[in-house]
């Protein structure tokens, strides 16, 4: 199959193959890639992969009503775990994004839908045709990144906004020349 070219190796294969681009619309999973993506900077994408499994298990599911009341004796228990990024400020920022995910929801109703705003909830369908055509940003990840520190979120700047709308399907960046695109089109399409 003529994958995007960034997936040639495990665990990127799979992970473009069944999830990258499709459309995410639960809130669970929506947190989990924001705290995801948060988490790579710095770093790669296979990195996070590889330590997915874990993050889930070090962060109870994802869940935020259980993030948020972290404390002290969790923070000290993540930063010995070396099955995640032991990174003190990316932790800390997962319980404070928690938190800020827990006032979007009770304002919005759904982090689904908050976030999706951003795109009109609809998917942008682009068509490019070399890795290289593809942004670190857009209009969209960068007012989406402004809301989101307005509301106290960290690790949330534009690129990492932008990674987060690609893998939750609010774009679809898969090249024209692979399978996927097609496969999870259906939306609009930039102008």
């Amino acid at each position: 199959m003529p994958r995007c070219p960034w997936a040639t190796l495990e665990p990127n294969i799979t992970y473009h193959d069944e999830e990258w681009g499709v459309p995410v619309h639960d809130d669970r999973l929506l947190f989990e890639f924001l705290i995801l993506e948060g988490a790579q900077a710095g770093l790669s994408w296979t990195t996070i992969l590889k330590k997915r499994a874990n993050y889930r298990k070090a962060f109870g599911g994802f869940r935020a009503e259980k993030i948020a009341r972290y404390g002290a004796r969790d923070v000290k228990r993540l930063l010995g775990d070396a099955g995640i990024v032991r990174n003190r400020l990316k932790i800390a920022a997962t319980i404070e994004n928690a938190k800020r995910f827990l006032a979007v929801r009770k304002e919005f109703g759904t982090f689904d839908a908050y976030l999706w705003s951003f795109v009109g909830a609809k998917p942008i369908q682009n068509r490019w045709q070399r890795m290289a055509d593809v942004p670190a940003r857009t209009a969209e990840s960068d007012a989406m990144s402004r809301d989101l520190q307005r509301r106290g979120f960290k690790f949330v700047g534009s690129t990492i906004c932008y990674a987060l709308m690609q893998a939750t399907g609010m774009v679809n960046d898969h090249l024209v020349t692979c399978p996927r695109h097609a496969q999870v089109g259906g939306g609009r399409r930039r102008k």
